[in-house]
């Protein structure tokens, strides 16, 4: 079995995040009830592979030799599963609420790699 980080992607910018806002209230909060519900169901139909529920991300600081600044990229939360291979995570978050309810726009999976022996 492989260990499988799930990215999520977004855009506060983007052409799903302006449709969202331009719902009626009232029917985006009856869409935000509907997500939930159905990423409940998605959590509660893959409970067995999930390793790490993870969750939202907050805004992003950047640390390198120039010190710490706060920066903006599409990230917008993470979850770890575990899986057969990348192929099969990858199957796990199909039609996934992420982007078929709410505006993200995709997720992205990779395989946690170990750490090479020295």
């Amino acid at each position: 079995m492989s260990t499988v980080l799930a990215v999520y992607l977004g855009s506060t910018s983007g052409s799903k995040m302006a449709a969202w806002r331009a719902l009626p209230e009232a029917e985006r909060k009856a869409k935000e009830q509907e997500g939930m519900a159905s990423w409940h169901g998605w959590v509660e139909k893959h409970k067995s592979a999930i390793v790490e529920m993870g969750g939202p991300l907050g805004k992003t600081r950047r640390i390198d030799g120039s010190g710490i600044t706060e920066v903006s990229n599409a990230l917008t939360g993470f979850t770890v599963v575990r899986a057969a291979s990348q192929e099969d995570a990858a199957k796990l978050f199909e039609n996934h609420p992420h982007f078929a309810i709410f505006p993200g726009e995709a997720i992205e999976v990779m395989p946690v790699l170990p750490i090479p022996e020295m």
